[in-house]
């Protein structure tokens, strides 16, 4: 594909935004995607096999490979990263070969201004491009819902069920569905419902393998038997669990914030205060982050932040983002915050990460279109 008519101007913001452009490689090992990039984005990525029987496909999206890259690398921290080029991923809408760009912003510990920077780097480039277009900025937190997950004191196994489904609004229905009512039958039977049942992870996850291999199935296609088992014992675990009526008023009174990001920490603060939690540093870093945005300059009435926003990737710790076009339905640039991603690829040391993409087909678009 040719790059985009606008690939130069981004690649000298990016320059003068003091990034190190990348080039990664478009043939990349699948088990980390498969791992951790979520079920939306696995079922959607192209699948090969090497010469050796390796599991690889070509390149879904960038974060990974540029985190891959860096701890490969042993560069020193904090460091930004800049790319731009293209990503191979079945959609529901355009090609599914398309350009992207964004920025990974990698190892500041100053985690509210390295958020506060990550957006404005999103929203410097789509006001670069985009001449005269008034941006929408939609704003969510995955720490501040697993801390009010926590403090509603739901046991483990449903906040990480929660947890999962933040960023799908189908799954979190489901999920609160499955919360006020639990499933009282399970349809499991044979050997799986008594491995379910005594919880053993290692044997459950053998005889899933051992069942998907007489099958014919790949273990690396979709889920592995692991996922799968745990996910199995988790639901048996869960469907012993009802969420008291106050308390699900709670999270559900949480889920329907939805205000302009200068007034948010008031708006969850006051929400702490009603339902009788403490969300503890989670609210204070999001104090932090909000303030830091505003010092940056970004324009604050186009920021809201909505509790129930969250985006379908799994690696997501902390802030997540999208900018739209003011009226628009699509994201024109999408990211947050990963702080346990480059533990989980290898790196020694925790590295805390931000970054950003933008679609630039869909922006060149909106560059064919009157403002």
């Amino acid at each position: 594909m040719t790059s985009p008519a606008i690939a130069s101007d981004i690649a000298t913001l990016f320059a003068a935004r003091n990034t190190h452009a990348v080039e990664v490689a478009v043939l990349q090992p699948a088990d980390p995607f498969l791992d951790m990039a979520g079920e939306d984005l696995r079922r959607r990525i192209f699948l090969t096999e090497s010469e050796t029987g390796q599991t690889l496909c070509l390149r879904p999206e960038f974060t990974i490979p540029v985190c891959l890259d860096h701890i490969a690398s042993q560069a020193g921290t904090p460091r930004r990263y800049s790319y731009l080029g293209e990503v191979f991923r079945q959609r529901r809408e355009g090609g599914n070969e398309f350009f992207q760009a964004g920025i990974e912003d990698l190892g500041d510990r100053d985690t509210a201004a390295a958020d506060a920077r990550s957006l404005a780097d999103a929203h410097a480039l789509l006001s670069l491009v985009l001449p005269g277009r008034e941006l929408a900025v939609t704003l969510g937190d995955q720490t501040i819902f697993e801390a009010v997950l926590a403090a509603l004191g739901l046991p483990r196994g449903w906040r990480m069920r929660l947890a999962r489904a933040f960023g799908s609004a189908p799954m979190l229905e489901a999920a609160l569905a499955d919360l006020a009512n639990p499933p009282r039958n399970s349809q499991i039977a044979g050997a799986v419902a008594a491995l379910v049942l005594d919880g053993d992870l290692e044997a459950l996850s053998a005889h899933i393998a051992g069942g998907m291999e007489e099958a014919g199935l790949s273990a690396t296609a979709g889920r592995s038997p692991s996922e799968i088992a745990r996910r199995l014992i988790e639901k048996a675990e869960l469907r012993s669990v009802r969420l008291s009526n106050e308390a699900f008023a709670a999270l559900k009174g949480f889920l329907a914030i939805d205000v302009p990001l200068d007034s948010a920490a008031g708006a969850l603060a006051s929400f702490a205060a009603d339902a009788g939690l403490s969300l503890g540093t989670a609210l204070e870093n999001f104090a932090a982050r909000a303030a830091a945005i505003e010092s940056l300059g970004l324009p604050m009435s186009e920021i809201s932040y909505d509790a129930a926003f969250g985006r379908p990737l799994d690696y997501y710790t902390g802030l997540v983002f999208e900018v739209a076009a003011q009226g628009g339905d699509r994201p024109l640039a999408g990211g947050g915050r990963y702080d346990r991603l480059l533990t989980l690829l290898g790196a020694k040391t925790p590295i805390p990460g931000v970054g950003f993409s933008v679609w630039l087909d869909r922006i060149e678009a909106l560059r064919e279109t009157a403002p």
